[in-house]
């Protein structure tokens, strides 16, 4: 696999992290949605339960996060010390 086609798959993996911090969000809002139902219902299974799970949904969004952004500075950092702009440049 040539330096481009590195890049161009670590770009892929971003939007995919992008896209599980967006599921993951998502998870968290259906959670609030039954929580805020709940209210009315007062079902003693729910309101025990589904704090636990919006907290370990929220504490996975924050890994993800946390590694999105680690990875978008390896990327960068592989990107400029391989001169990426230039091959890029070339190719085209």
């Amino acid at each position: 696999m040539d330096k481009l086609e590195k890049v161009e798959l670590m770009d892929k993996i971003l939007r995919e992290f992008d896209d599980l911090k967006n599921s993951q969000t998502s998870v968290l809002k259906k959670i609030s949605k039954i929580e805020a139902d709940n209210i009315n219902l007062g079902v003693g299974l729910l309101e025990k339960k589904l704090p636990d799970m919006w907290q370990n949904v929220d504490a996975n969004l924050e890994l993800v996060t946390a590694l999105e952004e680690e990875f978008q500075a390896y990327r960068d950092k592989f990107y400029d010390d391989n001169n990426i702009k230039a091959l890029q440049d070339t190719a085209e």
